[in-house]
C-alpha cells in the first residue's frame, strides 16, 4: 500500500541552472546547448512519480552554467540550505547543479550545512531537450535519496547515475559520459535504484554539524597553481602581489613540484601566503613529507583532496582565522 500524501516526507528541491536545465534546438545534440534554460517546475513536470515519493517544495536559486559559480553565490545557497534545514516540515533538500563545478559546491556545503538531514546534489550530462537525457531519472534518484531516512547524518551526497557518493570524495572524471561521477579513492557510498536505497559504508571525516565552518561573509582569495615540466613562477609571483591568501599547487605524483615552483613558493610562504600540497594526478594522498623540500618549505598537504576541493577548505579554514601552524590538522581531519 502506498503512503498517503501527507504523510510523506518533504523534500525542497532547490534549482541552480546546468545541463540538467539545458536546451539545445536539435534532439540529437549533447553539446552545444545552453545551460540553465529550462525552470525548475519543467524539470519536476518531467519526472511525475515524485509524487509517489515526497511533497515537492520547488524553489529556483539560479538559472546559470555551473562554470560560472561563484563564492557568492555559494553563499547564497548555503543560507537557503540552513533556513529550509531549520524547519520541522522540511525533511530534506535536493540540488540541481551543473557538473562542472558540482563537486566543489557539495563540498563547501558538506563543510557549512548545519542539519543532520539530507543534502543531495545532482545534475546531468545531456540537456533536457536531448535524446536519452539523463536528468529525469538523476532527479528522481536523488529525491529518493533525500527522502530515505538512511541518508540521515551522511553529510552532503550526490546522486547520480544510479550511484550515491561522499561530497568530499566524488569529482568528474568524464566530458561525455553518463557515469561521469566516480569516487576514485574509496568508491561510491552506495547505490539507488527503483525507489530502493542502500549505503554500504557510513562517512567517517567531519561535516556539517561537527564542522566549525560557516558562510558568513566574503571568502579569502586563494587560486590553484599546476606543476609541469619547465613550469614558471610567473603565475605565483602574479598572485603574490594581488594579494591572494592561500595558493593551492596541483603537483606531480606526491605532491611534488618543479624547483622553480618551490622557490616561488617560499618566497610565498615568507610573505604570510598559506601554501596547500595537492596532486594532478585525479587519487591517492598526498603525504607529509618531513624531509623533503616541500614540507619543509611550510607547506600544508592536501591529504586527498583534489585541488579544486583543496582551494575549498583552505578558503573556509582562513576564513576562520586558523593560523598556519593549525591548517595542516584542518587537512588531516576534513
Amino acid at each position: 500500500m502506498n503512503p498517503s500524501h501527507t504523510s510523506l516526507p518533504r523534500i525542497a528541491v532547490l534549482a541552480t541552472g546546468g545541463t540538467i536545465a539545458g536546451q539545445a534546438g536539435d534532439a540529437a545534440r549533447t553539446s552545444g546547448y545552453k545551460a540553465g534554460v529550462v525552470g525548475v517546475d519543467k524539470l519536476l513536470d518531467a519526472v511525475p512519480s515524485l509524487s509517489q515519493i515526497a511533497r515537492i517544495h520547488a524553489e529556483q536559486v539560479a538559472s546559470i552554467d555551473s562554470k560560472d559559480m561563484t563564492p557568492a553565490l555559494w553563499g547564497t545557497l548555503c543560507a537557503r540550505v540552513n533556513a529550509l534545514l531549520a524547519q520541522d516540515d522540511v525533511d530534506g533538500i535536493v540540488i540541481t547543479h551543473g557538473t562542472d563545478t558540482l563537486e566543489e559546491t557539495a563540498y563547501l556545503l558538506h563543510l557549512t550545512v548545519k542539519s543532520d538531514k539530507p543534502v543531495v546534489l545532482t545534475a546531468a550530462m545531456r540537456p533536457a531537450t536531448a535524446l536519452s537525457a539523463d536528468g529525469p531519472l538523476n532527479l528522481f534518484n536523488a529525491v529518493t535519496v533525500a527522502a530515505n531516512r538512511a541518508a540521515w547524518k551522511q553529510g552532503v551526497l550526490v546522486a547520480f547515475n544510479n550511484q550515491i557518493h561522499c561530497a568530499r570524495e566524488v569529482t568528474k572524471t568524464s566530458t561525455y559520459a553518463v557515469d561521469a561521477f566516480r569516487s576514485p579513492e574509496v568508491g561510491a557510498l552506495g547505490w539507488v535504484q527503483d525507489g530502493e536505497v542502500r549505503f554500504q559504508r557510513a562517512v567517517l571525516r567531519r561535516h556539517t554539524l561537527q564542522s566549525p565552518f560557516e558562510m558568513s561573509g566574503p571568502l579569502p582569495e586563494v587560486e590553484i597553481v599546476t606543476s609541469y615540466a619547465g613550469a614558471s613562477r610567473a603565475s605565483i609571483d602574479a598572485f603574490v602581489a594581488v594579494g591572494v591568501k592561500g595558493l593551492v599547487i596541483a603537483g606531480t605524483g606526491n605532491g611534488s613540484m618543479h624547483l622553480t615552483l618551490q622557490a616561488a613558493v617560499a618566497d610565498a610562504i615568507k610573505q604570510g601566503v598559506a601554501v596547500v600540497r595537492s596532486s594532478r594526478v585525479g587519487a591517492g594522498h598526498v603525504m607529509r613529507n618531513g624531509a623533503a623540500p616541500d614540507d619543509a618549505l611550510g607547506s600544508i598537504s592536501a591529504d586527498t583532496l583534489n585541488s579544486y576541493k583543496a582551494r575549498v577548505l583552505l578558503m573556509l579554514a582562513l576564513s576562520k582565522g586558523v593560523p598556519a601552524s593549525g591548517l595542516q590538522a584542518v587537512f588531516d581531519t576534513y
